[in-house]
């Protein structure tokens, strides 16, 4: 098994923001969860990335149980996400934000930094390799030196791609990577999502935007008041009553 969460429940005081959730992450697939505003989703994004701790219930990634593990060893271990608002340095370059990630691959330290080691200098020139081949998949070369203040919302979305993939993971959480852009832009992000499948790496992600999860997910899991009301393809979920009842109380999902 890939990933897999078992009974896994939140709670913030009287708040149950996620109940006795059971959800498979299948290996080398387009893995989405869906549901209305409120449902738990971006809660059940930071219980499996190490953000929150659960309440209850276990999370196991490739046999080997991470319920406990701080945020920054489940990236280590393979695990990367990105965020409904980009969480990059504004006044800095898209270079610079992306070089970032891979120094979680690195084990220089603050005396390999002062004293410029070799160990420094090449670990330094392997950072600065990564960010350009994540650049390059992202299509974001063009703009590796500019400041990511000045880059467009869609460019931005982008760049939280290569910083993610820079830290060169096996999963890649992407909670809500289609929010506020153009549906042109929008079939952009589709295909590269498609083309980090293909290369090897296995998606999960939240969106409402149902076009674009009907038409790349492979499978389907809906939270409705953090409880899970369904889950299949998107052929299933699309016609199941429980899910069209939730989103749009009786109206078929488009």
């Amino acid at each position: 098994m890939f990933l897999r969460v078992e009974r896994l429940t939140k709670r913030f005081g009287g708040l149950l923001a996620v109940n006795d959730v059971t959800f498979s992450i299948e290996q080398g697939k387009i893995n989405a969860i869906i549901g209305p505003n409120g449902a738990g989703k971006s809660t059940f994004f930071n219980l499996i990335s190490g953000l929150h701790r659960p309440t209850s219930g276990t999370i196991t990634f490739k046999g080997r149980d991470i319920t406990r593990l701080p945020a920054n060893e489940r990236a280590k271990l393979g695990i990367a996400r990105t965020f409904q608002t980009t969480h990059l340095f504004e006044q800095a370059t898209v270079m610079d934000n992306v070089i970032i990630g891979h120094r979680l691959r690195t084990s220089s330290n603050l005396f390999d930094a002062i004293l410029r080691t070799k160990r420094h200098r090449r670990e330094e020139q392997a950072c600065k390799e990564k960010a350009m081949e994540v650049l390059d998949f992202v299509g974001l070369t063009d703009v590796a030196d500019r400041m990511v203040a000045n880059l467009s919302q869609e460019q931005k979305k982008r760049a939280a791609f290569a910083l993610a993939l820079a830290t060169d993971p096996e999963l890649v959480l992407l909670d809500e990577p289609a929010a506020g852009i153009n549906p042109d832009e929008t079939e952009g992000l589709e295909e590269l999502i498609v083309n980090m499948v293909q290369r090897g790496l296995t998606v999960c992600l939240i969106e409402h935007k149902m076009s674009m999860i009907m038409k790349i997910a492979d499978r389907i899991m809906v939270l409705n008041y953090g409880e899970k009301i369904a889950e299949g393809t998107p052929e299933e979920v699309k016609n199941n009553e429980a899910v069209i009842q939730a989103y749009l109380g009786g109206s078929a999902i488009a």
